[in-house]
């Protein structure tokens, strides 16, 4: 805090902003709360995604074989069987961040002829669809995590700022300015005496 003047009106100032600062204070250390509790639902559900997304490596892995012959994932003119066509979100709003939320994503299959093809095709093209899926959703939940992240390291750094240096600084200049004004009114009421007692000397 900056130099102070040491006046009632200067006083009254900082009183105004003591009560703008304790009124603030709950609604910051709420939102940090909300933070808090959301970043370890997002952070569940980090843990729960990677799982998944080890479990269906786990039960490609025979299938990495076949994987292999790329060949036969291709249709005509080259192109891919399997493709992904969009990846479809929405906007949340959580304690006052607007954050991604992932709702699917959408693939395009090409025809292909299931008499010319492996018999493994089908089950190959719905297990990428899955870890696929699940992968783009760990992406978006990550991209969550990191945008609450940085809005409670923000939010506690404003908590921080109030808590430990505007209410403690605002009560220490309130009570400096309260101790200089009623010695000033303490040495006003001494020189008036004084004053009083010269002037019935004078008269005596």
């Amino acid at each position: 805090m900056g130099k102070i003047k040491l006046t009632k009106n200067e006083q009254k100032k900082l009183k105004d902003s003591l009560k703008m600062y304790t009124r603030y204070l709950p609604t910051l250390q709420l939102k940090k709360q909300q933070l808090q509790m959301e970043i370890r639902t997002v952070e569940a559900r980090l843990a729960q995604l990677k799982a998944n997304i080890e479990n269906l490596e786990a039960e490609l892995a025979p299938w990495v074989a076949v994987f292999a012959e790329e060949e036969q994932f291709r249709g005509k003119e080259e192109k891919p069987l399997l493709w992904i066509q969009s990846l479809k979100s929405s906007q949340i709003n959580i304690a006052g961040v607007v954050i991604p939320s992932f709702e699917a994503l959408e693939f395009e299959v090409q025809d292909y002829d299931r008499y010319l093809r492996p018999l493994w095709i089908d089950k190959a093209i719905e297990a990428m669809k899955r870890i696929l899926s699940v992968q783009a959703e760990h992406s978006i939940v990550q991209i969550e995590k990191d945008l609450l992240t940085d809005e409670l390291r923000i939010t506690t750094q404003r908590v921080n700022l109030f808590e430990k240096v505007k209410i403690p600084q605002t009560k220490a200049a309130i009570k400096r300015i309260g101790i200089y004004l009623g010695d000033q009114q303490t040495a006003q009421v001494v020189r008036g005496k004084m004053s009083k007692r010269k002037v019935e000397e004078q008269k005596a």
